[in-house]
């Protein structure tokens, strides 16, 4: 029963994925990037390893025929819940770097793996070698060399609010008021984030940004699958929600 649910809903998620390309690719003024936060693959690494690989064919070819760069993120589901040096392993072999930064146009862009953050139990030393690259990209972000610095992980720090309770789908006090608060001081501006299956998000501060947005696939919500766009201008960052068209919701 399982496995039929996950092909019956990975069906979906094909027809879904295919239909963003198609809106993206017929956009007169086209992204410069695209990016997926996390969970790109669904089936557990160690739990569905050919369903995996199944799903992982199919990625490749959807995304294959988008006329823009895709960026990937790595989230709980492409490396488990409890991330192994052989789940990262076979993660960045198949998707790239799980953290890395990029500039596009003056927008300087921090990409990390958040599942360091909720279960360092079996990584340990990639945990600590992420923190010393961001403690570095940190003082990029400091140096006023870019127009604007954003990041992009899987987990929220925080769903609405910086003081709201811990629940499955943040991170806990006091270690979120210490990260907000690192970034913040550093100039960070927004943080792009998924893993919810639902759009939210919320202010830390004056300056801060938390921007949680809603799957292509599954919906955990009152959301309609879609994906943000997001407008980066000389002075502010806009964002809005874009539904998928045409969606057969049987």
């Amino acid at each position: 029963k399982q496995w039929y649910q996950r092909r019956v809903r990975g069906n979906h998620e094909i027809r879904w994925c295919n239909t963003f390309v198609q809106m993206i690719n017929e956009m007169e003024i086209k992204p410069k990037f695209s990016i997926v936060c996390g969970d790109i693959l669904d089936a557990w690494p160690s739990k569905w390893p050919k369903v995996r690989d199944r799903q992982k064919a199919d990625f490749y070819k959807i995304f294959d025929n988008l006329d823009i760069p895709l960026v990937c993120v790595c989230g709980n589901h492409d490396v488990g819940n409890s991330p192994t040096t052989e789940s990262v392993a076979r993660y960045q072999n198949d998707f790239g770097d799980d953290w890395f930064t990029f500039v596009c146009d003056g927008l300087f862009c921090i990409v990390l793996n958040s599942q360091y953050w909720e279960d360092p139990t079996h990584i340990p030393d990639l945990a600590e070698e992420q923190e010393s690259w961001l403690d570095a990209q940190l003082e990029q972000v400091k140096s006023g060399k870019y127009r604007h610095s954003i990041m992009f992980q899987h987990i929220p720090w925080f769903l609405e609010t910086p003081d709201e309770p811990k629940v499955y789908y943040n991170f806990p006090q006091p270690f979120r008021e210490k990260m907000l608060s690192r970034f913040s001081a550093a100039g960070i501006s927004k943080i792009f984030c998924g893993h919810y299956h639902r759009n939210a998000g919320g202010w830390y501060g004056d300056g801060l940004e938390l921007v949680v947005t809603s799957a292509l696939g599954l919906q955990q919500g009152k959301d309609r699958n879609g994906f943000r766009i997001v407008d980066v201008g000389a002075e502010e960052i806009t964002h809005r929600y874009q539904e998928i068209r045409n969606i057969d919701e049987t």
